[in-house]
């Protein structure tokens, strides 16, 4: 996701793969998938949560609920993980909190007491969920309900520190992730220029923060945000992971190659910012690795190692080069790209999927999404070929692609993120709210998004995942009435019809299990 000074400004009313996706795809897993058909939706501009025919949606958990133990749910919830317990109807759900709406959460005056409210709304959440009569739901005061948020302490998983610490106080602007074969998940710190700005290397000096200002009351050094944070689901231990670089990640994809290591694909979600892959070292393990980055014209990857000559006359050694992975890759000439945001791997082909937003300043506002393809379909190949998998705009049915799932049966699900600025406007009038669309593998309606819900007003989705049996849809309900410039001029009032809240929810339906089950 992307942000604005004025979507700030407005926010603060001061203006008018399979289940698994570190299974290596395997032909012989899936089914044939028997064809089906059916009809999306319109287009919708109301501030409502409307689906498909056949397929009906709860609500889990919304923003500020209870969790037990003294907790509370964060705001702006976005990727969504699940871990079994007993079985796969109970387990431990993550979700991220990628940010806060002060107009909404706690107030837009800039107090340290706000901003400490701010600090804790943030991060993420672990709450056991179950599902009885086929309705999941939160278990209260569970021993497995925690928080991380931007006051938790979070080491380095390095051997030198980063600027002069060996740990980070709290994570936030986490936004999409990933999850690994020894059952972590892994968070991404976004947009983390929001909250303490940015550290320029040449001056050496901070960069003032791009919304919320908290370098005016808590003085923590950005050098420690925009990694990768993994976290144990039963303990809530975590660690920042410096090996796979900084910068305003979204997703941490992971595939298993042949030896068992992991390959960890993911996007920098700024405009002419690039996408890399990590190349874990050893089985088990993120903690050391290879950090890649793409050149999409020549159809390489290329290491951002101090080894590279290029690299070791700008940069001292290799935590510097990861801690200023966007300047290392102009210098070894990597693809500036469309905002990419979310990655999947094609759990037929292992095709590598990545959602490209948009790119409005160079007149490219309806985004796409790229499929690579890499050489003898093996994750730690350095070579690939690149091509457009689908094309957003009038004549695809869909503007800016964000978030990506694969369901049982290998048909792709994605939702989109207009921006609350250019959505109902322009060349964007006729799409409507964001909305979840899914493009069937076979049948009728092959290689064509339709689209299954749309968003309240404002909102996006993100963070689909489906459980185990294909039978519900987690979704993730973000940000809706951001547009509001007031509390007693709001554009939403969803979920619950008074104050906007981000939230939660469950699909499930006949339409829905047709589609997964064929």
């Amino acid at each position: 996701m992307s942000f604005s000074r004025r979507d700030f400004l407005k926010m603060m009313g001061v203006t008018g793969l399979l289940a698994h996706p570190c299974v290596a795809p395997a032909r012989s897993l899936l089914k044939p998938i028997t064809e089906v058909t059916f009809k999306g939706i319109a287009p919708q501009f109301g501030d409502q949560l409307i689906t498909s025919a056949g397929i009906d949606w709860k609500l889990l958990i919304k923003g500020n609920d209870s969790i037990g133990n003294g907790l509370n749910f964060g705001d702006c919830n976005d990727y969504l993980q699940f871990f079994p317990l007993t079985n796969s109807n109970h387990g431990i759900l993550w979700v991220n909190h990628e940010y806060v709406n002060p107009m909404f959460f706690s107030h837009p005056d800039r107090t340290l007491a706000n901003i400490q409210l701010e600090m804790e709304a943030v991060g993420g959440s672990l709450i056991e969920i179950r599902k009885a009569d086929k309705v999941w739901e939160v278990v209260p005061n569970s021993q497995y309900n925690r928080r991380l948020n931007a006051k938790t302490i979070i080491p380095f998983a390095w051997d030198q520190p980063i600027a002069g610490k060996k740990e980070a106080i709290g994570t936030f602007a986490n936004c999409a992730g990933g999850k690994t074969p020894w059952g972590t998940v892994l968070s991404c710190e976004e947009n983390y220029d929001m909250f303490y700005g940015e550290w320029d290397r040449k001056l050496n000096k901070r960069t003032p923060s791009t919304w919320y200002g908290w370098e005016k009351f808590i003085d923590y050094n950005p050098q420690h945000y925009g990694w990768v944070v993994e976290v144990n689901p039963k303990t809530g231990d975590a660690k920042k992971l410096i090996a796979m670089g900084r910068f305003a990640r979204e997703a941490a994809t992971v595939r298993v190659a042949q030896d068992g290591r992991c390959v960890v694909y993911s996007g920098d979600d700024t405009n002419d910012e690039f996408i890399y892959k990590f190349i874990a070292a050893e089985k088990g393990s993120l903690e050391k690795g290879t950090l890649h980055i793409a050149d999409t014209l020549r159809g390489v990857w290329i290491p951002l190692a101090h080894s590279d000559s290029r690299l070791r006359k700008v940069f001292k050694d290799q935590t510097e080069i990861l801690i200023n992975c966007r300047e290392a890759g102009r210098l070894v000439g990597a693809t500036p790209q469309d905002r990419p945001e979310d990655i999947e791997i094609d759990p037929f082909t292992g095709d590598v999927l990545i959602a490209l937003t948009n790119n409005k300043t160079a007149g490219r506002p309806f985004g796409k999404i790229l499929k690579i393809s890499e050489t003898d379909n093996n994750p730690l190949s350095l070579t690939f070929k690149s091509s457009i998998y689908l094309e957003g705009g009038e004549k695809g049915g869909f503007a800016c692609p964000d978030n990506l799932a694969f369901d049982k049966r290998g048909n792709l699900w994605f939702t989109t993120d207009m921006s609350g600025n250019d959505m109902h406007k322009g060349g964007m009038k006729n799409f409507g709210n964001n909305g979840l669309f899914v493009v069937m593998r076979t049948g009728a309606q092959k290689g064509i998004p339709v689209q299954i819900a749309s968003a309240p007003t404002d909102a996006e989705f993100t963070g689909p995942l489906f459980s185990e049996d294909g039978e519900t849809l987690f979704l993730s309900v973000q940000h809706p009435g951001e547009q509001s410039k007031s509390k007693d001029s709001l554009t939403s009032h969803w979920p619950m019809g008074d104050i906007p809240r981000s939230a939660v929810v469950t699909l499930q339906g006949p339409l829905l299990k047709r589609i997964t089950h064929g």
